[in-house]
Parts: C-alpha cells; sequence; structure tokens
C-alpha cells in the first residue's frame, strides 16, 4: 500500500480533531470508529473481504503499513471468519495514538504538551496542514450536496463519520439537520463500510456485550425443575384444596 495517500483511519482522525480545541471529537466512539476503518482499508487493499456479518481473509500479503499488517496478523490468526462486531468492540489500546504519533511524523499534526489543572500533563494535537483537512471535509460535501454516489473510500469515511457522531461535529445546529441526514444515508453505497459503521453503532448500543452475557446462559446448566410428587403423595396447597372438596360435598345432617 503506498504511503502516499492517507488511509481510511488517519482521515476519520483528521475529521474529528478539533482545531480550536486541539482535542478529538466523540473519543470513545472514535476509537471503535478506527478499529472499524482498518477493516475498510484492508478490504480496499484486497486483504479481506464481507462475509455475510463476519470478515474473511483472503490475501494475507502485507501491505506495507505496520498497523494495518498487525490487524491483517490478528485476522489471519483467528483462522475463521470474524464478526464484524467483535472485532470492532475487541480491546484496541492505543491505537488512536498510533494514528496521531504517524500523523505527526508526517508533519500533518503537532504535539502541544500542556497541564491539566496546572499538574497533570495532558498532549493535544493541532493541524499543522489545514489544507488536508479541508479537502477531506469538501469531499464529504460533495458527496451530499450533488446525491450521486461517491467513490468506495469516500463512502465508507461518510458511513465512519456517521457511525461514530460525528454529524454534529461537522455539520452542527439546525442548519446542519439535513447535512447529517445525508451523511447517514451515504452508509448504504459502500457494502464493507456499511457492515463496519453498523457494527460500530452495535457496539455502542451494546449488542455485543449482550451476545456474550447471554451465551454462558445458553450453554449453562438450566435450574431444575421442582421434583414431582411421589406416588400418592400431594403437595401441602394440593392436599388442602381436596379436604377443603370433602368438607364442602358432605352432607349436613339435620337436627332430630
Amino acid at each position: 500500500m503506498s504511503r502516499s495517500r492517507r488511509s481510511i483511519p488517519e482521515e476519520l482522525l483528521l475529521l474529528a480533531l478539533d482545531p480550536t480545541t486541539g482535542t478529538t471529537a466523540q473519543p470513545q466512539s472514535l476509537d471503535l470508529g478506527l478499529a472499524g476503518a482498518q477493516l475498510v482499508e484492508l478490504a480496499l487493499a484486497g486483504r479481506i473481504a464481507p462475509n455475510g456479518d463476519r470478515i474473511a481473509v483472503v490475501l494475507a500479503r502485507p501491505t506495507g503499513d505496520p498497523t494495518l499488517d498487525t490487524a491483517l496478523e490478528l485476522l489471519r490468526r483467528r483462522g475463521a471468519p470474524v464478526r464484524a462486531v467483535h472485532w470492532v468492540g475487541g480491546p484496541r489500546l492505543g491505537l488512536r495514538q498510533t494514528y496521531l504519533s504517524h500523523l505527526e511524523r508526517c508533519g500533518m499534526v503537532h504535539a502541544v504538551e500542556n497541564q491539566m489543572c496546572g499538574v497533570l500533563p495532558t498532549t493535544r494535537y493541532q493541524a499543522t496542514d489545514t489544507e488536508v483537512s479541508r479537502e477531506i471535509k469538501a469531499r464529504l460535501d460533495g458527496a451530499i450536496r450533488t446525491g450521486t454516489p461517491p467513490d468506495a473510500r469516500t463512502a465508507a469515511l461518510a458511513a465512519l463519520a456517521h457511525a461514530v457522531g460525528l454529524g454534529k461535529h461537522l455539520y452542527p445546529g439546525n442548519e446542519g439537520r439535513s447535512s447529517r441526514s445525508r451523511l447517514r444515508d451515504l452508509i448504504r453505497h459502500d457494502p464493507m463500510g456499511g457492515l463496519v459503521a453498523h457494527a460500530v453503532m452495535d457496539v455502542q448500543n451494546g449488542a455485543a456485550g449482550q451476545a456474550r452475557r447471554a451465551a454462558p446462559a445458553v450453554r449453562g446448566r438450566r435450574p431444575a425443575a421442582p421434583a414431582a410428587p411421589r406416588g400418592g403423595q400431594q403437595v401441602p396447597d394440593q392436599a388442602r384444596r381436596r379436604e377443603s372438596v370433602r368438607v364442602t360435598a358432605r352432607p349436613s345432617l339435620s337436627p332430630h
């Protein structure tokens, strides 16, 4: 894979980077989106392909991108196709920082050291080439305004931007409502982008966690049912009910 072209994870990160604060919008869901964006980039590179709601490796040859190749190797080691929601929801410690550091090495952002409350060291990232971010945003704007089907990269980027909740960051306020709606509609133009975007939203909605929690209950032993009464023996309630019937049915004796 040529490093002269920005990857979809890098573009998603640049879209999320706030030029004023130097922080990323939607940081928690953005981490899910970056994991999903890796799948889209690997699919565009011909290394993986969708298989229903799962991801299958079709070519294990490295791409030349160390971060993507690490993801590809993890997928290959699984052996069987992996559900997209499980991949997206898996641990991806440091993934955002990995891409921020790469963008810094490429000169697209620079780190600004600071302190939180005057004590805790923090690092913010400012875009050094705002033209790059504007170009990425312009591609989304064009797809939204024209209504013509975008290319696969732009469609996948739009799907991920919607999935991680960047719509209000990119198109804020009431005036951006129609643009946010069209951004959501672009999810249908790329099969892999749509699959991954839905996986990101499912993880945020807790679908993956619910599935994992339900699995032990399916495999576990069901609670034992109450033992049936042994022959002739009656449980107390049944005995009382029948005794009541016998008492009621007994004829009364008239006094002499």
